[in-house]
């Protein structure tokens, strides 16, 4: 292969750039010389609008496509259900589509909502999936339409992600804890926590080794390590954030799932097995406390006038 070629920095197209692991993928790929971000919200490519996808990628022509955008709100998604298709089924479909045309491979961010929760040892890539609701089922379609239309593709299952943006579990739990006395967790709802700059580590891992030859194509599974619950996890978030703020909550109550009802349906076990990440390529799950503890960082470091 052409020297040059090969120091040729490897062109990174995103889509969904201003969520969760999108922010995250476009902070750490912009401090790594072996890629070329170019991050692309909403506004500037909306994976529902096929003639906009066909556009940005036939100007850009990256040499993969990493697609972040999502409906994700999960009890909002039972009463918008033709929206939530639209982007988590057929907005995939369409990009995978136009990848393929351009011979792009593209990397696709799923979730632990393809399964029902039954499984308590936890799910690896090939059990048997079962959304209980409207997003989940949708994130599976966009799974299926992905293998069906581009073999070159990886999809990455994830699950209680986190950050210091986003409607998600830490962030919520600091806003309560700030003007409520007394808060509640469900107790029997198990998961790992996931750093969403952790995911961004994993994503750009796994790219490398495929750039590099690897011919490991398909569905993978990446979560913290170590199990915990909603209860525990919430009192680890207070306790951590605990060493910034003084917080106006003095007591965490443990609820059980049927006492916290939600509009859609959420499984019991989230708990994803990562046997085939560290197998096929040597990534290892890195302990969810520690990143909770660099969140914090971020966080309270950002705050400050």
């Amino acid at each position: 292969m052409d020297l040059e070629l090969l120091l040729k920095p490897v062109k990174i197209l995103i889509t969904g750039a201003k969520g969760q692991v999108g922010t995250g993928l476009t902070r750490l790929g912009e401090t790594d010389s072996f890629f070329e971000i170019i991050a692309l919200d909403k506004s500037a490519l909306d994976i529902t609008n096929e003639e906009q996808i066909r556009d940005q990628l036939a100007h850009y022509l990256p040499d993969y496509v990493i697609n972040c955008a999502a409906f994700d709100h999960v009890d909002e998604a039972e009463h918008k259900a033709d929206l939530c298709y639209a982007v988590n089924a057929k907005g995939v479909e369409k990009l995978a589509l136009a990848c393929g045309d351009l011979s792009i491979p593209m990397f696709h961010l799923s979730t632990d909502y393809v399964f029902d929760g039954h499984y308590a040892s936890g799910y690896t890539e090939d059990d048997e999936v079962a959304p209980l609701g409207i997003y989940g089922d949708s994130k599976w379609q966009g799974e299926e339409l992905l293998r069906q239309v581009l073999p070159k593709h990886l999809i990455l299952r994830v699950s209680w992600l986190f950050s210091e943006q986003g409607n998600n579990f830490v962030l919520r739990t600091l806003g309560a804890a700030r003007t409520q006395d007394a808060l509640e967790a469900v107790s029997d709802r198990r998961g790992c926590p996931t750093s969403a700059s952790d995911v961004a580590r994993v994503i750009l891992a796994m790219l490398k080794q495929v750039h590099s030859g690897a011919e490991a194509w398909g569905t993978y599974h990446y979560c913290g390590a170590e199990i915990t619950n909603r209860y525990d996890f919430c009192k680890e978030i207070l306790i951590t954030a605990g060493s910034y703020e003084n917080f106006k909550v003095e007591t965490l109550v443990p609820i059980s799932s049927k006492d916290y009802v939600t509009e859609a349906q959420r499984p019991n076990t989230s708990v994803l097995t990562c046997k085939k990440l560290l197998s096929v390529f040597g990534i290892r799950q890195r302990p969810w406390r520690q990143e909770l503890k660099w969140l914090m960082r971020i966080i309270y470091s950002s705050s400050k006038p």
